[in-house]
């Protein structure tokens, strides 16, 4: 099966829809699948993060993809640009991403061009379970290192409009 994983279920929405996931769980975090694809929306940060670990241990996953939203310290990337971060893909641009605890404003320090909250944690945990080949990182620009927590509706659009490059992903042979 193919994991997905998403922090936020407005990240989710759009392709629990393109996908026609079912909603199978929804606790401790929501479980959706339909056919090979299972996606699991376990909240921001660490501590969340692991809970990917459950979805390991219940399904057998041949390939992960964490697929959220992203600071961005370039102000000439355009808002809603997606961005692979572990792999060099047709179509898709790549970009280097640090993981952070808390929202970050001040570019200063930061060595990446993107920044989030959870893909060093996806990949350290999913790397007990798959080759590091198999583990997939996208993001979507959401802001410029805005602290500001981005609207629902808003999350939704940006990741709806990269469906295509995220199917491109999901559907990947390896």
């Amino acid at each position: 099966m193919i994991l997905i994983h998403t922090a936020l279920k407005h990240e989710a929405k759009p392709i629990i829809e393109y996908f026609r996931l079912q909603c199978i769980q929804t606790k401790p975090f929501k479980i959706y699948e339909k056919g090979n694809i299972v996606l699991a929306v376990c909240g921001m940060g660490r501590q969340n993060t692991l809970h990917v670990k459950e979805v390991f241990e219940n399904y057998e996953i041949k390939k992960a993809i964490n697929i959220g939203i992203a600071g961005c310290k370039d102000k000439t990337v355009k808002i809603g640009s997606i961005f692979c971060t572990t792999h060099q893909i047709e179509s898709i641009k790549y970009s280097t991403l640090s993981t952070i605890n808390e929202p970050l404003d001040n570019p200063e320090g930061l060595k990446t061009t993107l920044v989030d909250m959870e893909s060093k944690h996806f990949i350290s945990t999913c790397k007990e379970f798959l080759d590091i080949n198999d583990i997939y990182i996208l993001k979507v620009v959401s802001d410029h290192l805005d602290t500001s927590i981005p609207k629902k509706e808003f999350v939704w659009k940006i990741i709806e409009q990269n469906l295509k490059s995220i199917s491109q992903v999901v559907t990947l042979q390896n």
